[in-house]
């Protein structure tokens, strides 16, 4: 039989070790950064490769909201016109202006974060948004991702959750991907950016303050991050894009020793049709080019750049992404799952991630 006394004391633990990780956030976000210059390292800030279809869109953004991101990535997926989203970690807000204009009028956009300093800027600035966008339709909530089940959000009530450079702060990212799991429609998608790292994340680095509040501390090791998903039901995680970080500051440089890190941005759809590996079914898809702003080829993920009107051989994982989703009226489909042929060729797993220039030296994080 379990020694009682024992598991108290272990979530006891457990309970207080998440506490002082919500305050080290909260007090790094909330009152140490005023801005994003404040930060020590690339790795929560990224406009390196902003569309230029989205900067029209963040420049309807108050500049105050703007001056307060520390994302890592871009978290606007194609096709959000009507959807319902869910901004997990939305800070001041900028993702979520951005989304609310994506999504339009008959969509709507929820942000969630546990900093009251950062919420306050985002709910400041919502008269001034509602004015200029011409309607209303974003929420702010006051709440943990690793809690969503007590934010009174109906389960199965999202198209879309997206999260920015927030994850690896979360002490706990097993209850980020069951609530995210909850929430998600069938056929909905995850999408998010964050930060990773090429190994285990050592103790010493991971109690670090100042790294852990730089995103690094917090990273997963890249292929825990696909299993932990593949536990969650997310069966085949796809990598959008990706980018090594440099760790610039030359006390932390030295502080993380040879642990590289990268910018990632996956995508993980709530599909129950999902295997675990890419099989071949002899199928194919045509995209027909009739996305806005994507009207040349659309990008399903790293390894999936499918242009107008071309024939694309896809694995039985990448035809159910497109057909059981909210992108199948925008692809012509080939074949069926009559016939199995083995794996799909190409099917690996190594480190996904481009190493770039960076891959020989030590890394940064945010900007």
């Amino acid at each position: 039989m379990p020694n009682l006394r024992t598991i108290a004391s272990t979530t006891e633990v457990s309970t207080t070790a998440h506490g002082l990780t919500h305050d080290l956030v909260q007090d790094y976000y909330g009152r140490q950064l005023q801005g994003s210059a404040d930060l020590k390292t690339s790795a929560c800030c990224d406009v390196s490769a902003m569309p230029e279809w989205l900067k029209p869109l963040l420049a309807r953004i108050h500049p105050e909201v703007l001056s307060r991101y520390y994302g890592c990535g871009l978290v606007c997926p194609p096709l959000l016109a009507g959807c319902r989203v869910l901004d997990l970690g939305c800070g001041s807000g900028r993702d979520v202006y951005a989304l609310a204009q994506l999504v339009g009028p008959t969509g709507s956009v929820v942000g969630v974060d546990m900093t009251d300093e950062q919420l306050a800027v985002a709910r400041a600035h919502q008269g001034h948004h509602t004015q200029v966008f011409g309607y209303s339709n974003v929420e702010f909530l006051h709440g943990y991702i690793e809690r969503l089940d007590a934010l009174g959000l109906e389960p199965e009530s999202f198209d879309v959750i997206v999260s920015n450079c927030v994850v690896n702060l979360s002490p706990d990212k097993d209850a980020v991907l069951a609530g995210v799991q909850r929430l998600l429609k069938p056929g909905g998608e995850f999408y998010f950016s964050d930060v990773y790292a090429d190994r285990r994340v050592p103790v010493a680095v991971k109690n670090d303050p100042v790294l852990y509040g730089e995103c690094l501390g917090g990273a997963l090791y890249w292929n825990d991050f696909v299993r932990l998903a593949q536990r969650h039901g997310f069966a085949d995680p796809r990598l959008v894009e990706d980018r090594p970080l440099e760790v610039t500051d030359p006390v932390l440089a030295q502080r993380t020793g040879n642990l590289r890190f990268f910018s990632a941005t996956y995508r993980l759809f709530k599909l129950d049709a999902l295997e675990s590996a890419c099989e071949d079914y002899g199928q194919a898809v045509i995209y027909q080019g009739s996305i806005a702003e994507h009207a040349g080829r659309f990008v399903l993920d790293k390894h999936h750049d499918l242009q107008a009107g071309k024939v694309f051989p896809v694995c039985g994982n990448t035809w159910h992404m497109l057909a059981g989703t909210r992108f199948a009226p925008h692809f012509q489909f080939i074949g069926d799952f009559s016939t199995h042929y083995g794996i799909f060729e190409g099917c690996g797993s190594d480190l996904p991630f481009d190493q770039g220039a960076a891959g020989a030296g030590a890394g940064s994080a945010c900007c």
